[in-house]
Formats: structure tokens, C-alpha cells, sequence
């Protein structure tokens, strides 16, 4: 049972997106804005919810919400550059005439893969009850499993500050290669790094993994939404390669150091092929 049930003759849905990069999305289907929780919940002005399934098991529901590409906040470089993707969602149910934030929780989830269609998107995705639908458990490999720079407890416990730099571009040959001439780091240092841009057309815009960096040249696995300017300037993080090496040579800030203690891998475990083989006199 719901503690409390939003009033039925003024009742509204609103949705609150919270993207992995970027600034949360207010939306409401009321004709007009509401103001609560100190947040503008913006009218149903270019989207709509589209459908929201419910059971009373452990099936996850399932949510979608599809409109006009930059109406009501989402744009088509957000939208195209993925940064709804894996995104939390929060919809609940209150009163226009008193609205307040959360007041009829009706579901919280995760989208999945958004989706451009002209100029209309499309976003589908689950409840968070769908987590326990997935499998969990450790699994034993070479490589550690814990991301860069977690402070989490057990987590990697490098600094994120010593470990990020800024710059601003030099050259571009496209939008998945371009150039600071001023970075005078050893290659591969940004490799599996992540890099975001503080200016330009792609600010705001979620962070893209770094394929490799040689010489100041920097090339990423996708390519930017829009095609980098050179004098943009940009936030990049070092990479870790989850080896072993990375963590006996760890940087912070002005020298190195060793982060073994905190590596997740296990590199001497033998394979299936050397524990199966039957001894030998």
C-alpha cells in the first residue's frame, strides 16, 4: 500500500531525468509548469509518456517516453551523443494545485539505449527492480574489475584531482581525432582515459573513452556529436589499463606511486588448461 496517494482530482504525473553527465531534466504532463522542490517541472510541451506497464510481481515495469528532439530541455546532440543512456528516472504522481515533489512515488528506473528518429527521440527502460533479475558474483581474471579512481569502499582510491587535466585543442582532423600540441605526457598515458569538453559545441556532453594518445594526439573510440573547434577547451582523465603495471607505476599529481594494495586482479592464477592437466611422474 501507498503511504500517500496524490489527490485524483488534480492529479498529474512528472518525471524527474537524472543523465549520467549533465544537469537532471524536470518534466510534467500538466498544461503548464510546476514549480516544487525547488526545480521547474517543465509542460508537456514536445514529449509525452508514451507508456508505463506495472505488475504486482517481480516482473521490473516497464517505462517510455518519446518526443520533438530540443523541446522541453532534450536535445539531438544530447540525445545522439548518448547521454540519456543508462540514465535514472524517477515518475511520480502530485497535485497541480499543491504540487510537491515525490509525493506519489509510481516507479524509479534506468533507460536504456535512446533513440533518434528525424527529429523525435525515443526512450525506453526498466524499473529498479530489475536488478534482481541479474546475475551478481565475482569473477576471478588478470584484470581488475574496479574503476579508475573509485573512492568507493574497497575501490581504487587513486585520485580523481591528480589524475585529471585540462587543455585546449590545437589541430583537428575529425571528431574522433584531434591534437593538443602542449601535452608533453608519455604515450598511451590517456589511453582507456576518458576526455569531455569544458567549451565549444560538444559542452555538456558525456565524456568518450580514449582508443589512444601519442605525441599530444588524441583519438577516441566514438566519435564527438559535433566536430571539435580548435581552441575548445577540454577535461581529460588518465587511463588505467587494468594491469597490474599501472598500479606498481601509479600517478599522483607530482610523482608516482604504488597503488598495489588496492589492485583488484589476480595475474597468477593458473588457467583451466594448467589446473586440469593430470600430474606427471
Amino acid at each position: 500500500m501507498k503511504s500517500v496517494v496524490a489527490d485524483h482530482r488534480y492529479r498529474v504525473l512528472c518525471l524527474r531525468i537524472v543523465p549520467t553527465a549533465g544537469s537532471p531534466i524536470y518534466l510534467t504532463d500538466h498544461p503548464r509548469a510546476l514549480v516544487m522542490g525547488g526545480h521547474t517541472y517543465l509542460s508537456t510541451a514536445g514529449y509525452e509518456f508514451t507508456g508505463y506497464a506495472a505488475t504486482s510481481g517481480f516482473s521490473p515495469a516497464s517505462i517510455d517516453i518519446e518526443g520533438i528532439a530540443g523541446a522541453s530541455g532534450v536535445t539531438r546532440a544530447a540525445v545522439g551523443s548518448g547521454l540519456f543512456d543508462g540514465a535514472r528516472c524517477y515518475v511520480f504522481a502530485t497535485s497541480w494545485a499543491s504540487p510537491v515533489e515525490d509525493e506519489e512515488p509510481i516507479t524509479a528506473g534506468i533507460f536504456g539505449k535512446s533513440t533518434l528518429l528525424d527529429d523525435r527521440f525515443q526512450i525506453g527502460g526498466v524499473s529498479l527492480v530489475d536488478a534482481l533479475n541479474q546475475s551478481v558474483g565475482q569473477t576471478y581474471g588478470a584484470q581488475c574489475p574496479k574503476a579508475f579512481c573509485g573512492q568507493e569502499y574497497g575501490g581504487c582510491m587513486a585520485s580523481l584531482a591528480a589524475n585529471t587535466v585540462t587543455g585546449t585543442l590545437t589541430s583537428v582532423s575529425s571528431a574522433s581525432v584531434f591534437t593538443d600540441s602542449a601535452r608533453a605526457e608519455a604515450d598511451d598515458t590517456f589511453g582507456a582515459g576518458t576526455i569531455q569538453f569544458t567549451s565549444g559545441p560538444n559542452a555538456g556532453l558525456k565524456p568518450l573513452e580514449i582508443k589512444s594518445f601519442a605525441a599530444g594526439v588524441i583519438t577516441t573510440f566514438e566519435p564527438f556529436y559535433y566536430l571539435p573547434v580548435v581552441g575548445n577547451s577540454y577535461s581529460m582523465v588518465r587511463g588505467c589499463r587494468k594491469r597490474l603495471s599501472d598500479c606498481q607505476a601509479r600517478w599522483n599529481g607530482a610523482s608516482t606511486y604504488s597503488n598495489v594494495e588496492n589492485f583488484g586482479g589476480f595475474p597468477y592464477i593458473p588457467t583451466g588448461s594448467t589446473y586440469a592437466t593430470v600430474g606427471q611422474q
